[in-house]
């Protein structure tokens, strides 16, 4: 893998127009462009600007993301002592690692520490500090505030729960803001999975994978403001009134919510691992279609092979989608020798879902195929949200019963939401690709 050259002229121009590509496609499918606040959309982009300058360079906060991160992978630490309880200490053995057993259950203990965090209020409290910055530095709503920061911890289906007594007031651009954030960002109690899955069992690596994974949660946040007020502009009256945030489970105990966590961490521990089967034993099948019967029988495979110097194996689904979204990956600022790689993986983010494509950054990071560390990085915080298809249906289901009298909009929504929800991602990897150098 070869280093990155550093900051120049050259990756400030490529950032430049990866920005101004996504801007571009936000101006095109705007339902308003004559609205657009671009007074808003500058405050955001300065905004994630800074954050990523900070995050990269500023050595106190690059201090203070690797103390979290370092903090985060301790916390995966005690969940191995209790996987290891479970199945014994032969899991231990790090030759052999298993997504099912070495990451996966880190989400139930995630789950189960989350909702402990939000009864004791550390959540609200840090979720009210994220909510008063964007409240008053990008103008938005204090619902729109509240549920866009809570979407940095919280998932999709959760952080509207902030806001369910203001939801059926809210308006078309305040409801396409909630969805945009929630498609744009991932949840924590999947994140410490996918620090799993991409460090593996390099404590070093691990740190570095949570840094990066934090630093894309907190970007997306005025990414997602951004995205969505371009898409669809703010055209109604709003209410700038502070909003409080939804108090749950005032009766019960601390042990109660564990155990209500720990069980909602068990349905998305299967949840995922089932979703990871079914999406990679199709994509099995369809290159079993198009590779192995296709490309063999026409001699395709031979000139893909010859055409990425051996990293495809011929016609896949992987090549396919790699390659209808390079030249986009180009624009972003993506490497040239890199741009079919990150290019498969937003196609296969997008189409599938983000764990399905982690796992494939997985196992061609272990596999030395990416040329660039910069690509890496990138694809990193590209596939950090939850914008793809199988989202759409999680969030209207989720969305409609928080809000029944919006049910229409919300369905309407639902597309361009996840389209949004990628370009935040976008957005974000663009900014430190070209920071990156």
């Amino acid at each position: 893998m070869i280093e990155p050259l550093g900051f120049n002229t050259t990756s400030l121009f490529r950032g430049i127009l990866g920005m101004v590509s996504v801007l571009a496609i936000c101006y095109l499918f705007s339902y308003d462009r004559k609205r657009i606040d671009w007074k808003l959309v500058g405050g955001g982009l300065f905004l994630q600007l800074a954050l990523a300058l900070c995050i990269l360079y500023v050595p106190f906060v690059g201090l203070v993301l690797e103390w979290i991160g370092k903090a985060f992978v301790k916390l995966m630490d005690f969940t191995h002592a209790g996987i290891v309880f479970l199945l014994g200490d032969w899991l231990g053995d790090k030759q052999h690692f298993s997504f099912l057993l070495h990451s996966l259950p880190v989400v139930i203990f995630f789950s189960a520490l989350i909702s402990l965090l939000y009864y004791w209020g550390v959540i609200q409290w840090i979720v009210g500090a994220f909510s008063w910055v964007l409240r008053h530095f990008m103008n938005i709503s204090g619902s729109e505030g509240l549920v866009v920061s809570g979407n940095i911890f919280m998932g999709m289906t959760e952080s509207p729960v902030l806001i369910k007594n203001y939801l059926p007031a809210m308006n078309r651009s305040e409801i396409f803001l909630v969805m945009v954030s929630g498609m744009g960002t991932i949840a924590g109690s999947v994140m410490g999975a996918y620090v799993g899955m991409l460090g593996g069992d390099d404590p070093v690596l691990k740190v570095l994978f949570a840094k990066h994974l934090l630093s894309a949660s907190v970007m997306a946040a005025p990414g997602a403001i951004v995205i969505a007020k371009m898409l669809c502009p703010q055209t109604e009256p709003v209410s700038d009134k502070i909003v409080e945030m939804e108090k749950t489970n005032e009766r019960s105990t601390p042990l109660d919510v564990i155990a209500a966590g720990t069980s909602t961490g068990v349905k998305l521990m299967v949840n995922i691992a089932a979703m990871l089967l079914v999406f990679i034993a199709l994509v099995a099948l369809v290159n079993y279609i198009s590779s192995d019967i296709i490309g063999r029988y026409t001699g395709i495979n031979e000139w893909v092979k010859g055409f990425t110097n051996g990293k495809s194996d011929g016609l896949t689904f992987q090549f396919i989608t790699g390659t209808i979204l390079a030249p986009f990956m180009w624009l972003i600022g993506v490497p040239a020798d890199d741009i079919v790689l990150v290019g498969s993986l937003l196609g296969q983010k997008t189409i599938l879902n983000e764990f399905v494509a982690y796992a494939q950054m997985q196992e061609w990071k272990d596999a030395g195929l990416f040329i660039y560390e910069k690509s890496m990085f990138m694809s990193t915080y590209i596939l950090c949200g939850f914008a793809n298809i199988s989202s759409i249906g999680i969030l209207l289901g989720g969305m409609g019963v928080l809000a029944p009298g919006k049910r229409g909009m919300i369905t309407r929504f639902g597309f361009p939401a996840m389209i949004g929800g990628a370009l935040v991602s976008i957005m974000s990897a663009t900014i430190i690709g070209m920071i990156l150098g």
